[in-house]
């Protein structure tokens, strides 16, 4: 595996791969690998002949009171996992390198950013969407791998890439999980030990919404106020939001008449974290 920190370099390398008629994967992440992304890399090296990784802490999706400064970041560690997982190249640019002096343009996503965390982090979307189609311009891939507990963040991916015609294949990518339920995230390693254990409350309220939709419950209301009930029962868990949202535009719905996300975000501590799960509607 090879390290680059240039968009020149990356082009040149596809560019050679391209010759050889080889097909090409693309998992963009921020970096702090763990066993999620490590899914993706894994998932993405079965189906292509070559996979780049982008390690990239994205200035433009944080706002200005959250976590850029804080974001944990171990490139060594990342690379060690990225070569031992099957990946080609491991694209590792610096700021100035993605948002030249004087850069201007970015990519809005109308609609499907309006709700869940787009509602609570103003820009972050477009943040996302214009980092994700400037990777998806340097590697020019045949297919990118993403998350689904970033279920909105999959759903934004996908729209843009079908409005603005990428011919890219967006994988999503079941959630990765620690044995007691926890869904892996870099962001766990800013928990305390106490606020490690009342961080399983998030995966406790979704199995009870869960169970309650398998059993015949279709009414939002109904399922939501039972995940509220269960997250309330923990004291270091402050609620963000709990909704039940189309699983394609985004938007709030009162019934599940068709396939819904039911997601979450909770502040533990200072933390805050996400995790949804999606229902299939018969």
């Amino acid at each position: 595996m090879e390290l680059v920190t240039t968009v020149q370099q990356v082009r040149q390398q596809v560019k050679a791969w391209r010759k050889e008629g080889l097909t090409v994967g693309l998992v963009p992440t921020m970096g702090f690998l763990h066993e999620g992304h490590q899914s993706l890399i894994a998932r993405a090296a079965k189906e292509n002949d070559r996979v780049v990784v982008s390690v990239f802490v994205n200035p433009i999706q944080f706002g200005p009171n959250e976590d850029f400064a804080q974001y944990p970041r171990d490139l060594e560690q990342d690379s060690a996992l990225c070569e031992a997982t099957g990946a080609s190249l491991l694209f590792h640019p610096e700021p100035e390198e993605m948002y030249p002096e004087h850069f201007s343009t970015h990519v809005d996503v109308d609609g499907v950013t309006e709700n869940l965390c787009g509602a609570r982090r103003p820009g972050h979307f477009r943040g996302v969407c214009t980092v994700v189609s400037k990777l998806f311009h340097i590697v020019a891939p045949d297919r990118a791998y993403f998350g689904e507990k970033d279920a909105q963040q999959l759903a934004v991916i996908r729209r843009m890439v079908r409005d603005l015609n990428f011919d890219i294949e967006i994988v999503g990518c079941p959630i990765v999980r620690e044995a007691d339920g926890l869904a892996k995230s870099s962001r766990n390693t800013y928990l305390s030990p106490q606020e490690r254990r009342a961080a399983l409350v998030l995966n406790r309220a979704l199995t009870a919404g869960r169970t309650a939709m398998e059993r015949g419950e279709r009414r939002a209301q109904a399922i939501l106020s039972i995940i509220r009930d269960e997250l309330d029962e923990e004291e270091r868990a402050n609620v963000d939001y709990v909704k039940m949202v189309d699983s394609v535009t985004m938007e709030d719905v009162e019934t599940a008449q068709r396939d819904v996300l039911v997601a979450i975000a909770v502040y533990i501590g200072k933390t805050r974290l996400i995790d949804n799960f999606t229902f299939h509607v018969e």
